[in-house]
C-alpha cells in the first residue's frame, strides 16, 4: 500500500528502551505505526487524517 521507505521514528508516547511504536507520515495526512520489537510484522495505516485522529482518541483513553 505505501512504500517501504517510510520514515518511521519513535513515537513521543513511548517509554524508553524497546518497548515502544514507530510512527511514520503518509503522504495523504495520515500516518502508519508499527512495533519497534517486530518491525518485519509490518504496519498499521490509518490512510486518512480523520482516521489517524480517531485512532489516537480510543488510544489515549485506554
Amino acid at each position: 500500500m505505501y512504500p517501504s521507505t517510510m520514515a518511521f521514528r519513535k513515537s513521543s508516547y513511548s517509554g524508553s528502551g524497546d518497548n515502544c511504536v514507530e510512527v511514520a507520515a503518509l503522504p495523504t495526512g495520515g500516518a502508519a505505526v508499527r512495533d519497534t520489537q517486530n518491525r518485519d510484522a509490518g504496519h498499521l495505516a490509518f490512510a486518512e487524517p480523520a482516521e489517524w485522529r480517531a485512532a489516537l482518541a480510543v488510544i489515549r483513553q485506554a
